[in-house]
């Protein structure tokens, strides 16, 4: 008891220190046990163990300062205006948000330097950085993050982020050392800084510079077609010489500066622009960003291809994770959500009862063969000749079901959506099992970030032009439809083991589950999607058109929906993806994806 009190005070003390910080009395604070996050005023930090180890205490007050600091000095419309709608950019101008707000807290308050220093380590720990064995597999955004915190508070990046630092150092120093000295400057105007961010970003090449406006004699050079067509012809040969002179800057070819075009880019939806959304990476640290574009048609001339699939993999939770460890990942993910499980149990308890309503046994009566039909015994006596005194059990039509599970492994899946999804279908795979419906769970990522052995094969032979998907798949088997539920089970905690959840390429991974479907011998086929927004692959859009994976998402779907016998149906997370799918339900939080899987099975098993 006494132990626990001495965590309560503490909990007391770091609320009160929060709201004194961000001077907003209305601030509150609590222990999580699942990835430390802010939600209005809502701060939730990493549980601390009873005894209060010196470092946990450090941890919990660095996310509660960092915290507190974001909610005194950002802006979220402000931030969000101008935000640059590229990717990597976009990922680059959050990231230094964090770095302004975080900075301002270590000039003013010096006590906050070494809790600030504990999450950052923590979330350094997760960053691929870490793991970066090459310039091409470091983000962008946690090596300029990271540079820019060692100019204004003079503190060294973390010693394992210092491998993939050192590949982007020289060429980041060369190309925005004089931004970090004017971003110094304009660490307490929001505004200023961002317009510095903005410049900082068209010099490391990740946005396009702004076109000044045209002079009347250019109007009339524009008239005449050959001189535009010398001109375009002109500008394509300087573009390919400024690329690879900037690849033998760098050491490798980073990407991140797209090829579409400025009006294609500036067809990307908003949606990603409303307050609040690009507050959450900042939380997360290296997410990617989730683009949420606009519905387009699809050319008549797409035609989607990999640029290589050799070094694409198709595996087993076995093969990536030894059972020990998998016992321990299935632990922890019971262990984070045990309070949630108990709802989704309610609904999947719900989902059996419906389904079990529905196995009432119906039979056919006065036929030649079957079972001998006790009520037609007295026919028997009278005449032992009569021929239709059997009965046959009818089977229900949902018998014959398999049901497949594909849900989205990538990072901005991390934190409780992941573990949701997990333990949901966990229930719903045995839920489903005890129906007699056969289930399949099955994930998809990538290998790499930012591309993998497909990027580095196509820069060794010279960056040919749209070269199609560039990065290496994984898709992972956690369930298979014949494989009972006690068998799977550890599989699925898997999907909470740190490193695993990269990028997402979700029209390779319908064909994939789809095409698993239709080998199946069952004569209805279900498949299910969970997911969180749409395709995202920084290697693959950077050197295509910024809408390739989306487009070949939508012509993936079209077709299954149209010509396949396949079932399709959707659930998004936080994105609208009912403007993909023709059966789908968006939900803004995860703790509502048991409900909706449980809805949306049940409405399919429903006899009408």
């Amino acid at each position: 008891m006494a132990d626990r009190s001495q965590l309560e005070r503490f909990k007391d003390v770091l609320a009160g220190a929060s709201r004194a910080v961000a001077h907003d009395s209305e601030i509150e604070l609590g222990f999580t046990a699942d990835a430390p996050h802010l939600a209005g005023k809502q701060i939730k930090v990493p549980t601390p163990t009873r005894n209060l180890p010196p470092e946990q205490v450090a941890l919990a007050r660095g996310f509660a300062d960092s915290f507190a600091l974001k909610l005194r000095h950002h802006n979220a419309k402000l931030h969000n205006a101008r935000a640059p709608s590229e990717p990597a950019a976009r990922a680059v101008y959050d990231a230094v948000e964090m770095v302004r707000y975080e900075a301002l807290g270590s000039r003013n308050y010096p006590g906050m330097r070494a809790n600030l220093a504990a999450a950052l380590d923590m979330r350094t720990h997760a960053d691929p950085i870490t793991r970066a064995q090459s310039a091409n597999e470091v983000p962008i955004q946690g090596a300029v993050a990271l540079l820019l915190r060692e100019k204004l508070t003079g503190e060294a990046p973390p010693p394992e982020a210092a491998k993939g630092i050192a590949f982007l150092r020289d060429w980041i120093d060369e190309k925005a050392a004089d931004d970090f000295d004017r971003l110094a400057l304009c660490l307490d105007d929001q505004q200023a800084f961002q317009e510095m961010v903005l410049s900082m970003l068209e010099h490391l090449e990740l946005v396009r510079a702004e076109v000044p406006p045209e002079s009347p004699d250019q109007d009339e050079e524009e008239q005449d077609g050959e001189q535009d067509q010398q001109d375009e012809e002109k500008n394509e040969d300087e573009s390919e010489e400024e690329d690879q002179s900037r690849a033998e800057t760098r050491g490798e070819d980073k990407g991140e500066p797209s090829e579409e075009t400025s009006d294609e880019r500036q067809e990307d939806d908003s949606d990603s622009d409303e307050e609040g959304e690009g507050d959450a990476q900042d939380d997360e640290g290296v997410l990617p960003v989730r683009p949420n574009r606009p519905f387009s048609d699809l050319p008549p001339d797409f035609n989607y291809t990999a640029y290589t699939t050799k070094f694409d993999e198709t595996v087993t939770a076995t093969d990536l994770c030894d059972a020990e460890e998998l016992a321990r990942l299935r632990g922890f993910l019971d262990q984070q959500l045990a309070p949630f499980q108990g709802a989704v149990s309610k609904l999947a308890h719900r989902l059996q009862r419906r389904l079990m309503a529905q196995q009432n046994r119906i039979w056919d009566f006065d036929q030649e063969e079957g079972l001998l039909d006790a009520a037609r015994l007295a026919r028997i006596v009278i005449d032992s000749t009569h021929s239709l005194s059997y009965k046959v059990e009818r089977d229900t039509d949902f018998r014959d079901t398999v049901v497949t599970l594909l849900i989205d492994n990538s990072g901005s899946m991390r934190g409780r959506p992941i573990g949701i999804a997990a333990i949901s279908a966990d229930i719903m795979a045995r839920t489903l099992e005890r129906c007699g419906v056969k289930t399949e769970v099955l994930g998809f990522t990538t290998r790499a970030w930012k591309g993998g052995q497909s990027r580095e094969q196509w820069l060794a032979a010279g960056r040919p032009p749209k070269p199609g998907r560039l990065n290496d798949l994984r898709h992972i088997i956690y369930k298979q439809a014949d494989e009972p539920w006690r068998r799977a089970k550890a599989n699925l905690g898997l999907m909470m083991r740190e490193g695993l959840l990269k990028e997402n390429i979700d029209g390779e991974a319908l064909l994939w589950a789809h095409n698993r479907l239709i080998a199946r011998t069952e004569e209805r086929r279900i498949l299910m999607v969970i997911s969180d927004g749409a395709p995202v692959d920084d290697s693959t859009l950077s050197v295509n058109n910024g809408t390739y994976l989306e487009r070949h998402l939508r012509q993936v779907i079209a077709w299954i929906e149209t010509r396949s016998p396949v079932e399709l149906i959707a659930i998004g997370i936080g994105h609208d993806v009912t403007r993909y799918y023709r059966r789908a339900v968006t939900i803004m939080d995860a703790e509502q994806l048991g409900g909706a899987m449980v809805e949306q099975l049940a409405a399919l098993f429903d006899k009408d």
